[in-house]
């Protein structure tokens, strides 16, 4: 009986040290890059007849519309109405899910693309960030993503910077960068100036650490709901977000989808931009290239002409005569701009 009772204690010890060690055994399970399946879905939709683009209205445009909010493509208002939002959603899609090139997209929702957004479409970050949020941004794909424990919260269709050189003449708005001294953030005014800069939005690892609510004239732009995360580099959003690179360096988000953007990240949450040719710890956190005066630019200022009063002398009775004030036309002044590019 004592060499019954000690196996089954020794049994009994074995299987609680294994349920230990699967207890406490950690996760090493990584998703390298965005997972997409196409297996049979949950939730049954059925086929479309024809395909849909942008103008075209119905109940299929609805349920194209709602499975695309369901998969986080924003596609704007569910409606029925195929839209430029719809649009610019299927596009994101495209690019991520079905691999079409960036500047090979349709927008066009073919029965066959339909059958693939249909299907259980599972998008994964490709990587495991140290932040409960973080945002994804692909550069060969122009596509961004943000995430939530692991789970996209918004994929967007987006454009980056083109690198190309720019000289422009930029208006920059107090206390942004170039007219962020105490001074001129005291003073309150615009700052007019030519600058040259090279349109390139670096790969690598960064974090958001600044924002500004509306329309912010930098010297990179316009910006709509910026949120900043390597120097004056920002998501924000764009009237003009085109199927190819087209910024001075900024990620361009369409303008409905920055309306969501700032409140799915926070400050000190992780941004990884992926160039498809190194991984971003490769890159550590590279600052943009600096801007530089334009060698071009000149200011002409006219000052404006004084006018004095010609004294009249009395004939009669002496009196002071106070002349009239005569006020010079104040001449504008003449920023001429040079847009030639190195």
């Amino acid at each position: 009986m004592l060499g019954v009772s000690a196996a089954l204690v020794l049994v009994v010890m074995v299987v609680v040290a294994l349920v230990l060690e699967n207890r406490v055994k950690p996760d090493t399970t990584v998703q390298v890059a965005p997972t997409t399946s196409t297996t049979a879905a949950p939730v049954v939709l059925p086929p479309i007849t024809r395909s849909l683009k942008d103008g075209d209205e119905g109940d299929d445009v609805r349920m194209l519309q709602s499975r695309l909010a369901e998969l986080k493509f924003a596609p704007g208002p569910i409606d029925g109405v195929f839209g430029r939002s719809t649009t610019q959603a299927i596009w994101a899609f495209e690019k991520l899910v079905m691999s079409v090139r960036s500047d090979k997209a349709t927008g066009v929702v073919t029965p066959e693309m339909w059958d693939v957004l249909r299907s259980d479409v599972q998008i994964r970050p490709r990587r495991n960030a140290d932040t409960p949020r973080h945002a994804e941004a692909y550069l060969p794909e122009q596509v961004i993503v943000t995430f939530l424990g692991g789970e996209p919260t918004l994929i967007s269709h987006m454009s980056s910077g083109d690198n190309k050189p720019w000289c422009e003449e930029v208006v920059i708005d107090p206390g942004e960068e170039g007219n962020d001294s105490p001074e001129q953030i005291a003073a309150g005014l615009p700052l007019k100036v030519g600058i040259c800069g090279d349109s390139v939005t670096p790969a690598g690892i960064f974090t958001f650490y600044r924002r500004s609510s509306g329309t912010r004239e930098t010297k990179l732009g316009t910006l709509y709901n910026p949120v900043y995360f390597n120097q004056g580099i920002a998501v924000h959003g764009a009237i003009l977000v085109p199927l190819k690179p087209a910024s001075h360096g900024c990620i361009r988000i369409p303008m409905s989808v920055a309306q969501l953007f700032p409140a799915l990240v926070q400050f000190r949450d992780r941004i990884y931009v992926f160039d498809g040719v190194k991984e971003p710890e490769e890159y550590g956190s590279p600052l943009p290239p600096a801007d530089r005066p334009d060698p071009n630019y000149t200011t002409t200022t006219v000052l404006p002409t004084t006018t004095l009063p010609a004294t009249t002398v009395p004939t009669a009775v002496p009196a002071t005569t106070i002349p009239a004030t005569t006020v010079p036309k104040t001449v504008p002044t003449t920023l001429p701009t040079s847009t030639t590019v190195p």
